[in-house]
């Protein structure tokens, strides 16, 4: 499957963990790509709420999630995970969406950003930042989400 590039957007970028999502953003031009505060996850209901504001806040036309593939590009126990949830989210906010694999994304970040050992959640973000500069450089396009 050959991956077009983007047309730029105000887009989110998600990195969801067990306890913690990693935010990001973009401009409307695609030019800065902005670490936000993570979300230390609760409920489903919550970080929802918290997304949206956040959406709301910065205008956001389409969401990136990453996906944990394996080593030879397959889905994992956690891919699915993060498929599904990253569905819920697109469709409960009636956003587009576009999946980027965030293979080795964590060690990329922790070393780019020095973060080796952080709990903090800064690394969480930085990997969605990192993942939003490879959906704006690779795409693939944002689909709406098929109900």
């Amino acid at each position: 499957m050959k991956l077009t590039k983007p047309i730029p957007t105000s887009i989110l970028s998600l990195d969801f963990g067990q306890k913690r999502i990693g935010l990001a953003g973009c401009d409307p031009f695609g030019i800065t790509i902005t670490k936000l505060p993570p979300i230390h996850r609760i409920s489903f209901k919550q970080d929802l709420e918290i997304i949206k504001a956040v959406c709301k806040n910065r205008n956001v036309k389409g969401l990136v999630v990453g996906i944990p593939l394996d080593e030879r590009g397959r889905s994992t126990i956690q891919s699915n995970h993060c498929q599904n949830y990253g569905k819920k989210i697109a469709k409960e906010l009636d956003l587009p969406l576009a999946w980027v694999n965030e293979h080795s994304s964590s060690w990329e970040a922790s070393q780019k950003y020095n973060l080796q050992n952080d709990r903090s959640g800064k690394l969480d973000s930085a990997v969605a930042a990192l993942l939003l500069q490879q959906w704006l450089r690779e795409g693939p396009e944002l689909r709406p989400i098929q109900t």
